[in-house]
């Protein structure tokens, strides 16, 4: 009696605790009851949700009295006596049977199912062998029953499958052990549940009993299910053995299973070769492979006559994605067979060339992966040898390649051809180009992009080229001038463009790879030679004949020109034609338009001129003799007034790159002859006074368009010439950057000139943000000074902001206003592009010009750049520091002479880190506390819901916070360092005493951070952001500030100050221990814990602090530190000492350290997975077998 009031106390309790419409004390009431039933006797418990699981309660009870007692198997098994272990699992054996009825639902179905799986791991093989005759017997019962059975086998090997933090390595193998050994029992079961089920359900379907057939049909699904949860790890052997995998292979033309049957095949395939004993492995793989390609076969037999049937397409990518598996793990078993492996390229060659996109997507992986492997080169020097293992698989390299034939390689390519084109830019005049195949389109549902997907096209279009590079360059001639012949008689000639548009990105990969790839040019028979010379020297006379002047088709036949760069520098003789063919498509196109933001001929005029530069880039020296004629245009051109200032900047920028390659004396001639006439310009003070001397006549200045758009190629073209002479990206030298001679750099004796107007400059755009100044701005002013619309779409991550054309900005980097004459009065949008380019390539030139060395640092005034930059960085938004700290701060940070220190960074990084640490710990425990940043960019600005400027604040915050942290590293960089002593020297001396310690003075000229920490106005706001960073919830930060802390960790310990010891075992230990409870620090959690066994090794001796903190955390005692630091005394090793501290601190803390235990997650991985389609749109989830995934759908 007692007991039935339980039962009805619970299932009132299960009720109230679901029951939405209750109140939430009652729900809570609820809740807490059932965790004292759960918590409370496990028999009254056990007795209890056996009573509730029986069809007198409603499913909803039931479910949850099954979830009760998989919660007592799984946690508190060990508490019942054997007998009663053995008792439970009987009574839920029994459940199965009773359970095994048409009207039960299947949920019900499953969780008893899981229910007994969950028992036979728990209580291991001895139980199995128990229970197997009685399993047995019920699976022969009828359909029902067979399919309850071969669920609980689907769920049985789940903790082998399944990565489990709490289940014991011992249990695990214990389970594996015990399931091998069973093997030869369930897998006979499993083939005959397949057959006899399968061929019952056809049976009952062909007598029209569709009830029972559906419930055939289930245990045919079951035992697939099944199946596949052994087919991960148990031995391919015996999957053959046992018929396993003819069965599944018999399904695959069943229309009805083979979706199912191909998971399985999936799966196998992708199995790795045991190293030990593999002849087994290869024979059933064979059968694998075998089966695989005779179902590919009949597909693409079929698919010539088959026209949109999409569950034969389905079908078909579930075959391609196995037999992809099959070829980038286990080849080794198609290797040993020509015939097998070469009619295993051409399926796949097939599916590279079907119509859908899903189906070619899938095989294009695959030969990416082959055509890699085959043409890799061995590191090693024995390849030559064939009796050494790197000589065999050279030699094996070679005969793979060997079935790569030219017919294989022509289809490859001109596929690829094809598809590098996008649905959204195809005309039903390409009809007969593009025939059926389902190009790339928007609608695609698919985790890569068309960039991503067109860039690996173009990557197997390299592998082909560099295997067969006469063919390659053939077919990509071929089909341009096809296309070329097609644009001739086309009506429309715009529209047939695209083909030409998307063509000339594989000319330009397959002629770099015949002349820059991994075959070097000059290597290969001359007869190959001659022959590549003659196909693309014929493509380039074509290309030159060509009288196009539209300004979209001049803009191609640019492209194409440039990219036939490389071939330019084995032969000379045509750079000469192809230059004047490039000046006359310039002279072709208009020099003035009325609306330059939106004109074709502007883009045009400046992509040849950008033609200019890729082609000296890969011309190289073969443009020298032909630099004078090139210069002579241009004065000829300028002269009669028909080459802009944006379109002579980009032309000397190519000459600038020439003269790279003939030396320093040619690079300080073309920079003369290209600077003297801006000097000129740059230097008058008439421009400077009217303009610079006040911040409100930057109004003036810019209600002078011509003028505005005049100094601003000026500053551009600085940069660029900066860039392009001498300065090459990644000279930026830490350790001996500060030691560049004077006469180094081309550009050092342009300095002297270039520096004081653009800081004078650069003072007066940064004084416009300043309130007293912004409110006395006209209002088109003020608007500039806000953000555009394209850096809000930016900022909330809504996909690429689409300029118009004229606007748009060119691959070698130029801004994009670059073209901006003096058309008319310039627009708030044109002021916002000219301040910002103003300043982003001012900075630039700031950065660039510090790796000059001396030549900046000794020969320009400190304080005119301290007051430019500085002066109003109070009132600068987020993203203009962020921009100044990248690109000019710690350019002068690293190649600052450490001599000049003082000079120069102490002025610098004390108004930005004073005023920047304020802002930052503002802004976070705004986001912290509030939810909402607060910076400065939006305030005050319209921008849409409050949700878009939360998300685009915090975006602006965290760049910030990111690019402070990027400064510090650079502070605590090992170049900058040198003298900081090592950890290994720090652990002989921190036990000695402070007075032969040496002073923080004494790093402070020859370490960075010294000087930091030695200068109080640096080192406090310093300091405090690595202490509240710890708090900041952003990894990537973290892991920058690290490395600063670490070095302070060094100093405290080999110095005898006082202040920073005391700093590092107070406030930074207790910092970092705060910052471990915090999940986003789990990624640099390691580097945490190693602070932590430092500041506690090496200081604690020193101070008292570090054993203060750690007692006075909730749960540690006095006896536990002193555990913690006799195991510390036992081991020199710094791992095991981490490792100590890292449990400490776990323990001290009752594992609320986020970022500890953030490691030892769960790492869910299942046996069946809900199908994710990479290129179509994701079809609505049905609540079937499917959606429950694992264990985890019953917890």
């Amino acid at each position: 009696m007692e007991e039935s009031g339980i039962s009805n106390n619970v299932a009132r309790a299960i009720t109230a605790a679901l029951d939405w419409t209750s109140s939430p004390d009652a729900r809570a009431a609820a809740h807490s009851y059932l965790e004292t039933i759960k918590a409370g006797d496990t028999r009254v418990l056990a007795s209890t949700s056996f009573v509730l699981v029986k069809r007198d309660w409603s499913p909803e009870i039931r479910l949850h009295a099954f979830k009760m007692l998989q919660h007592l198997v799984r946690l508190r098994w060990e508490e019942l006596s054997p007998v009663e272990r053995r008792h439970f699992a009987n009574v839920a054996v029994d459940l199965m049977s009773e359970i095994a009825n048409p009207c039960e639902e299947w949920a019900l179905k499953s969780q008893t199912a899981a229910l007994v799986a969950e028992i036979v791991r728990r209580e291991g093989p001895s139980l199995w062998q128990e229970l197997w005759p009685s399993i047995d017997t019920l699976s022969n019962m009828g359909p029902i029953q067979a399919e309850l059975v071969l669920m609980m086998l689907r769920w049985l090997p789940e903790d082998i499958t399944v990565h489990n933090e709490d289940l014991e390595g011992d249990r695990r193998r214990m389970l594996l052990r015990g399931l091998s050994q069973s093997l030869p029992e369930i897998f006979p079961l499993l083939f005959t549940m397949l057959e006899k089920h399968y061929g019952a359900a056809l049976m009952e379907a062909g007598r029209q009993q569709m009830d029972v057939a559906k419930q055939h049909a289930a245990a045919v699904i079951a035992a697939i299910n099944a199946v596949n949860a052994y087919a991960e790890w148990a031995p391919l052997s015996d999957l053959g053995k046992y018929g396993i995998i003819y069965g599944c292979g018999f399904l695959l033309s069943s229309p009805d299973f083979r979706l199912h049957a191909c998971e399985f095949f999936k799966t196998v395939a992708a199995r790795k070769r045991p190293v030990d004993d593999g002849s087994d492995f290869d024979t059933a793989m064979k059968v694998v492979s075998e089966t695989l390609m005779n179902a590919s076969k009949d597909f693409l037999n079929k698919s010539s006559s088959v026209v949109n049937n999409e569950s034969e397409f389905e079908f078909a990518e579930y075959i391609c994605e196995s037999l992809v598996s099959l070829g980038s793990t286990n080849l080794q078993c198609l290797t040993t067979d020509s015939t097998s492996l070469t009619f295993y390229l051409q399926q796949m060659l097939g599916f590279f060339q079907h119509s859908k996109l899903a189906i070619h997507y899938h095989s294009l992986l695959f030969w990416l992966s082959f055509m890699r492997d085959i043409l890799s080169k061995s590191k090693t020097g024995l390849v030559d040898d064939p009796n050494t293992s790197t000589g065999r698989t050279e030699n094996e390299k070679a005969r793979l390649l060997a079935l790569v034939t030219d017919d294989i390689c022509s289809a490859i390519l001109e596929t690829s051809f094809v598809r590098m084109l996008r649905k959204e830019n195809v005309y039903a005049e390409m009809t007969p180009t593009v025939g059926t195949m389902e190009l790339w389109s928007n609608e695609f549902d698919s985790k890569i992009d068309f960039s991503n997907y067109r860039s690996r096209l173009l990557e197997l279009i390299r592998f082909f080229t560099s295997a067969k590079p006469f063919l390659a360059a053939a077919k990509v001639s071929e089909r341009t001038t096809a296309a070329i012949k097609n644009l001739m008689v086309a009506s429309s000639s715009t529209k047939d463009l695209a083909i030409m548009e998307s063509m000339h990105l594989a000319l330009e990969n397959i002629v770099v790879t015949i002349f820059d790839g991994p075959n070097e040019y000059g290597k290969i028979s001359p007869d190959l030679q001659h022959s590549l010379r003659q196909t693309l020297e014929g493509l380039l006379q074509q290309l030159i004949s060509l009288k196009w002047t539209e300004p979209t088709m001049v803009e191609v036949l640019g492209h194409y020109l440039d990219a036939l760069g490389p071939f330019l520098r084995y032969y000379p003789d045509a750079v000469g034609s192809v230059i004047n063919k490039l000046f006359e498509l310039l002279t072709s196109l208009p020099v003035m338009v009325k609306d330059p933001s939106t004109s074709a001929a502007r883009r045009a005029r400046l992509q040849i001129c950008t033609s200019f530069i890729r082609i000296a880039k890969a011309a190289n020296v073969s443009l020298l003799p032909h630099m004078k004629g090139i210069a002579d245009t241009m004065m000829y051109l300028q002269t009669e007034g028909v080459l802009l200032r944006a379109e002579q900047n980009i032309l000397g920028e190519a000459f600038l790159i020439m003269a790279s390659s003939a030396g320093t004396q040619q690079q300080q001639e073309v920079l003369l002859w290209l600077l003297e006439p801006l000097s000129k310009q740059w230097t008058q003070l008439e421009w400077q006074e009217a303009y610079l001397t006040n911040p409100t006549n930057l109004v003036h200045l810019c209600a002078d368009t011509q003028f505005m758009w005049s100094i601003f190629h000026i500053v551009t073209f600085f940069e660029k010439a900066l860039k392009r002479s001498g300065y090459r990206k990644g000279s930026l030298s830490l350790e001996n950057s500060s030691k560049t001679t004077p006469d180094a750099h081309p550009m050092a004796c342009h300095l002297l000139w270039m520096m004081p107007p653009l800081l004078k400059l650069l003072r007066s755009i940064h004084c416009l943000w300043s309130p007293p100044v912004t409110q006395a701005l006209p209002g088109e002013m003020r608007t500039a000074l806000g953000m555009s619309d394209a850096e809000k779409i930016s900022l909330l991550g809504e996909g690429k902001h689409k300029l118009p054309k004229g606007s748009l900005t060119f691959h070698d980097g130029y801004p994009s206003d670059i073209s901006k004459e003096a058309y008319s009065e310039a627009s708030g949008n044109d002021i916002r592009n000219w301040l910002k380019g103003i300043r982003d390539s001012g900075y630039s030139i700031l950065g660039l010009s510090a790796t000059l060395g001396d030549s900046f640092f000794r020969c320009i005034d400190s304080h005119s750049v301290v007051v430019a930059l500085m002066e109003n960085i109070q009132h600068m938004e987020f993203r203009h520091i962020k921009q100044l700290v990248h690109s000019a701060l710690i350019p002068l940070v690293k190649c600052c002479p450490s001599d000049l220190w003082e000079v120069w960074l102490e002025k610098l990084l004390h108004p930005l880190l004073h005023h920047v640490y304020q802002a930052l710990s503002s802004s976070w425990s705004s986001l912290l506390q509030d939810g909402k940043a607060k910076v400065p960019d939006l305030s005050g600005i319209l921008v849409g819901s409050d949700l878009k400027v939360e998300v685009m604040e915090e975006k602006l915050l965290r760049d910030l916070t990111r690019e402070m942290c990027s400064l510090l590293s650079v502070l605590a960089s090992p170049g900058l360092n040198a003298t900081v002593p090592s950890l290994e020297q720090v652990g002989q001396m921190s036990h000695t005493e402070d007075s032969s310690k040496r002073d923080l003075n004494a790093f402070a000229c020859s370490s960075m951070v010294g000087f930091v920490l030695h200068n109080k106005s640096l080192a406090v706001p310093v300091l405090k952001i690595c202490v509240e960073a710890l708090g900041w919830s952003d990894s990537e930060s973290m892991s920058k500030v690290s490395t600063f802390c670490g070095l302070v960790v060094l100093l405290a310990v080999s110095t005898n100050n006082e202040e920073l010891r005391v700093f590092v075992c107070k406030d930074l230990f207790s910092a970092i221990i705060q910052g471990l409870t915090l999940e986003s620090n789990a990624f640099i959690s390691a580097d945490l814990v190693g602070l932590c066994r430092e500041i506690f090794v090496y200081l604690s001796n020193r101070d008292p602090s570090p054993r203060q903190i750690l007692l006075s955390l909730p749960c540690i005692t006095q006896q536990d530190l002193f555990a913690f630091e006799e195991a510390l005394s036992k081991t020199g090793s710094p791992k095991e000492q981490k490792q100590h501290m890292k449990s400490l601190l776990i323990m001290a803390t009752g594992n609320k350290l986020k970022a500890l235990a953030a490691q030892k997650g769960l790492n869910v991985i299942t046996n069946v997975t809900t199908r994710f389609r990479t290129l179509y749109a994701a079809p609505q989830s049905n609540h079937d077998e499917e959606d429950r995934i694992g264990l985890a759908a019953i917890t």
